[in-house]
């Protein structure tokens, strides 16, 4: 016997590599989308406590300010001061970071409120990333 081995015993057959590839295939098709369906609830849930952290930086601007900002004046004015806030104490956040969901879209913004019982709307468009479907939005309780 040599280096090699005996002969015929070098190697793995196609027929081998196949199973086992056919093998991997199944456990990946099997694996993937429970994967997939667990990053996606994470997202929401990450877009669920970013609305509500934004919604206590909300608070302390109206609590700074008198008032939430405007649709028009949205979001970045917890980044930089509107012409019209002259007790506005910001920035309320470092960087335009928090402004976008976790699926990088900006949050849609809207005061006053288009639903009952709230101040404003501070809403996620969600994985779809656009804002045009209600029932996709994660908004604000």
């Amino acid at each position: 016997m040599g280096l090699h081995g005996k002969h015929g015993e070098e190697g793995f057959t196609l027929i081998e590599l196949l199973v086992v590839i056919a093998i991997l295939g199944l456990l990946i098709g099997l694996v993937a989308p429970a994967a997939l369906r667990q990053l996606g609830g994470a997202r929401t849930s990450i877009a669920r406590q970013s609305i509500e952290r934004m919604g206590q930086i909300l608070d302390l601007y109206k609590l700074d300010v008198g008032s939430y900002p405007s649709t028009d004046e949205g979001l970045q004015a917890l980044l930089t001061r509107p012409t019209d806030a002259e007790m506005w104490n910001g920035p309320y956040v470092k960087d335009a970071h928090p402004l976008l969901d976790p699926w990088n879209h900006p949050y849609i913004y809207r005061n006053p409120s288009d639903r009952p019982g709230h101040d404003y709307d501070l809403c996620s468009a969600g994985p779809a990333g656009h804002g045009d479907d209600p029932a996709q939005q994660i908004c604000n309780p």
